[in-house]
């Protein structure tokens, strides 16, 4: 199979990735993790894990997810702060019928929630 290269700031190092890859949810969507408290909205996409070694680490072994599928940018939320979360496809779940996220950089990313994702504003697209 055909790979290809990206650089990840946050790994630090180029990231290795099948050319093509098929992701569950796109930018703008609004989803929640299967097994923590906490919800968010997409803002970036890679394609396999691109984070630090250090990072993969520190999750424990019986709950790392693998490396080879889709890792989301999320700006997240649960019941006591507002944060940026990095989450496997293993570990997401749609939850755009929750409502909209109150994140305080959304307004910088997004247009209004549309009663199920947010738009991404126009500036920011290709």
């Amino acid at each position: 199979m055909e790979r290809a290269n990206f650089f990840s700031a946050q790994a630090g190092r180029r990231i290795e990735a099948p050319l093509q890859t098929k992701s569950r949810f796109a930018i703008g969507d609004v989803v929640r993790h299967k097994l923590y408290d906490f919800r968010g909205v997409i803002f970036d996409i890679d394609p396999v894990f691109a984070n630090s070694e250090e990072w993969y680490q520190a999750i424990p072994v019986d709950a790392r997810p693998a490396r080879d599928q889709p890792y989301y940018h999320l700006l997240a939320e649960n019941g006591e702060s507002s944060y940026v979360a990095y989450v496997s496809q293993q570990n997401l779940l749609a939850d755009g019928a929750g409502g909209p996220v109150d994140h305080p950089s959304l307004q910088q990313l997004f247009e209004d929630f549309n009663g199920e994702r947010y738009q991404l504003r126009r500036g920011l697209t290709h």
